[in-house]
């Protein structure tokens, strides 16, 4: 008590005192810690921290397991190091379509200068006209992803499990096209045939065409297309002057500027995803329907992020960017 009155909070506890009490019955004179041989009390010192610096510059994928096991030093050691003073973390490498150069991320942003001062950055009625495809392919089976999988597990049952499979090697091409007000036109390609100039000039886009001119044999198109062989060969090119169709460009190596790509396809892959179809035409029947079922308020957002896509692309010097 005399000790508490004395020192307050700062007084020592009555176990401390007792250990005290004991050391000096058995001869201790001094106060001062004894020499231990081992590590030291902390080995968080400017060398230690140097160390580590150095591993990370050597091996950006070292563990935590293998500073330990190089350095000789804890976990918590190192979790103070890395985090309090060197200030990293350990983040995912950011996936992306192509490896640009200074040409082509000039080319994205040279398009996307020309398209958002063409179509007031998307408010311009003439955004309706524009009409954009492209191509896919549809699998009879498409595993669902390990996010689609999760489900809810109570505390005294066991983790689920799940066979890895494949997705099916029965496929079937779809070209799908559609604009701001929705789908327009999804073409299958029969017999697991790819894309050429014949087939998209002959059997495609005449469908496409009928199907926008249905009510307006005069409606104005402005169509929209990747750079991939037969959209950008001759044979095409011919074939779409004499359609009077306008041709909206698009700049090499840019899927994420295809809203094809960055919007619908994943879209409504996801939905098949798990499923299991008998044959392709099964698949993409499934597909057509889940594209018809889209709402009308996902098909004007999808055209908005596009243009909004343009203008991130000005900012960031053609760079590629992360999903939004």
């Amino acid at each position: 008590m005399n000790l508490i009155h004395f020192f307050g909070d700062e007084a020592p506890s009555r176990t401390s005192v007792y250990r005290w009490y004991g050391e000096f019955n058995r001869g201790r004179s001094s106060l001062q810690d004894e020499f231990r041989e081992g590590r030291p009390k902390s080995v968080v010192v400017p060398k230690t921290i140097d160390a580590v610096r150095e591993l990370i510059l050597q091996d950006r994928h070292v563990t935590y397991r293998e500073i330990e096991t190089i350095l000789g030093i804890s976990g918590t050691s190192i979790h103070s190091i890395l985090h309090k003073h060197l200030t990293v973390k350990k983040i995912c490498s950011r996936w992306i379509p192509y490896k640009l150069s200074i040409g082509p991320k000039k080319g994205r942003v040279d398009w996307s200068k020309e398209m958002l001062k063409k179509y007031d950055r998307g408010a311009s009625k003439h955004v309706y006209d524009i009409v954009t495809g492209d191509e896919s392919w549809i699998y009879a089976f498409e595993p669902e992803s390990k996010q689609q999988s999760t489900v809810w597990v109570f505390q005294d049952e066991p983790n689920p499990t799940k066979v890895v499979r494949a997705r099916s090697t029965s496929k079937q091409m779809v070209a799908c096209f559609f604009g701001k007000t929705g789908h327009v036109a999804t073409v299958p390609l029969e017999q697991r045939r790819t894309v050429n100039s014949e087939w998209y000039t002959t059997i495609c886009l005449p469908v496409v065409f009928q199907e926008i001119r249905k009510t307006n044999r005069q409606r104005r198109i402005t169509l929209h297309q990747d750079n991939a062989n037969s959209p950008t060969s001759a044979q095409t090119t011919a074939f779409l002057s004499t359609q009077n169709i306008e041709l909206m460009g698009h700049p090499p190596y840019s899927p994420d500027l295809a809203p094809n790509d960055f919007f619908l396809f994943p879209y409504v892959k996801n939905k098949l995803r798990g499923q299991r179809f008998s044959t392709p035409e099964e698949a993409v029947a499934a597909f057509r329907m889940h594209v018809l079922e889209v709402p009308y308020s996902e098909w004007q957002k999808c055209f908005d992020n596009w243009f909004k896509r343009m203008q991130k692309y000005i900012d960031l010097h053609g760079e590629y960017f992360e999903k939004q």
